[in-house]
């Protein structure tokens, strides 16, 4: 046989015996358990306690009165005070503003000479009156005398009223030259200077009070629950029935609060918000600081209802389908729990039923969940 062609045969059974007794003498690998890591999350423990219903919204501070300030009387302004001004500060009864009274000072005078007339006429005609009842009982006058004395009487008499009336009129127009503060105040715009003559009815600025101010609060119609309050309630609250209010406003840096109270409900929802508009009523000026809520400023408002107990308080996001959460139980497996939601929240959420104090909540947003499935809870 030809060596070259024996070779190659010789070189392939050699490697496949070498295969062949690796392959028999290859070592044993040791079989070890698998054991599947639980997956970490998040959770937390459940502590049931009072919390108070509220309803946030906003609105715009306006005052609680505001009036036009409108002359009774016609005249040339010769004096206006130093707080008629756009913002200027009065008091209530104060000054504002005078009237020349010259003419009204004359129609006084006249009114009260006629009084005074009218006065002395019906003394004389009472008189005569008497003198001819008791000369008639005497049979010393006659009846015509006796109807003619009386119609004389009654004539003064209605003298005598038209000249008293005409008397407290001339008085008031006088005391109408001057125009009073009906309250402590601020002026919103005046529009009169001094010299101008002004007319009986004319709009010459506009005053409002600043004892209290009021803020018009939007509210969904079903959030009046949480108030206490039935839905059909409307104007005025009874004083045990108003819920406090705090409004709050950012200057910079700092934010100011003021408490006040929800003192009326308007009587219509809205058609187009169905919005239920509620009225708070607030102090300019609390007592422990010194800063004046304005007129006009944009104001946060919370509005502090009913009070309920042994309530849960979640982030929203732990509620899953069907109003479920996701509990931890001893054995460290998740568990879906069904529990009663009394009110969503922007991120939490309260539950009033279907927890125990104590237990573990997932907050952890997994996406897969088997009921059942070991976890490792890391409580925060």
């Amino acid at each position: 046989m030809n060596k070259k062609a024996v070779y190659p045969f010789l070189v392939l059974a050699l490697g496949l015996g070498l295969a062949v007794l690796v392959t028999l003498n290859k070592p044993g690998l040791p079989v070890a358990s698998y054991e599947r890591k639980p997956v970490a999350v998040r959770v937390t423990r459940v502590q049931s306690g009072a919390e108070h219903l509220t309803i946030n919204s906003q609105g715009t501070v306006q005052p609680r009165s505001e009036s036009e300030l409108i002359p009774e009387v016609s005249g040339r302004v010769v004096w206006t005070s130093p707080a008629l001004v756009t913002g200027g500060s009065f008091s209530e009864d104060e000054v504002l503003l005078r009237i020349d009274d010259a003419d009204y000072l004359t129609a006084l005078q006249r009114s009260e000479a006629s009084l005074e007339r009218a006065e002395v006429e019906h003394e004389f005609a009472q008189d005569e009156l008497k003198r001819l009842e008791s000369l008639h009982k005497q049979n010393l006058t006659s009846q015509s005398q006796l109807d003619a004395a009386r119609r004389t009487f009654r004539v003064a008499e209605a003298n005598l009223i038209e000249s008293r009336a005409a008397t407290d009129q001339a008085q008031r127009d006088l005391a109408r030259t001057e125009l009073r503060a009906p309250f402590d105040g601020l002026v919103r715009d005046e529009r009169v200077d001094l010299g101008q003559f002004i007319s009986r009815g004319e709009n010459i600025g506009t005053i409002y009070a600043i004892d209290y101010v009021e803020v018009r609060l939007p509210m969904a119609a079903d959030q009046l629950v949480y108030l206490g309050m039935p839905v059909y309630v409307r104007g005025e609250l009874p004083e045990e029935m108003r819920p406090p209010v705090s409004v709050a406003a950012d200057f910079g840096q700092v934010r100011l609060i003021w408490e006040g109270e929800l003192v009326r409900l308007e009587a219509e929802v809205d058609e187009r918000s169905r919005m239920v508009y509620g009225v708070a009523r607030l102090r300019t000026v609390e007592k422990d600081q010194d800063i004046m809520i304005p007129v006009g400023l944009f104001v946060q408002a919370e509005i502090r209802g009913s009070a309920v107990d042994r309530v849960v308080r979640l982030p929203r996001s732990t509620v899953r389908d069907s109003n479920q959460v996701l509990v931890v139980d001893e054995d460290n497996r998740l568990r879906f729990r069904q529990v009663s939601i009394l009110r969503l929240e922007h991120d939490e959420v309260l539950v009033s039923d279907g927890l125990a104090d104590g237990e573990l909540v997932c907050i952890s947003p997994l996406q897969t969940v088997v009921d059942g499935m070991l976890v490792q809870p890391v409580v925060e």
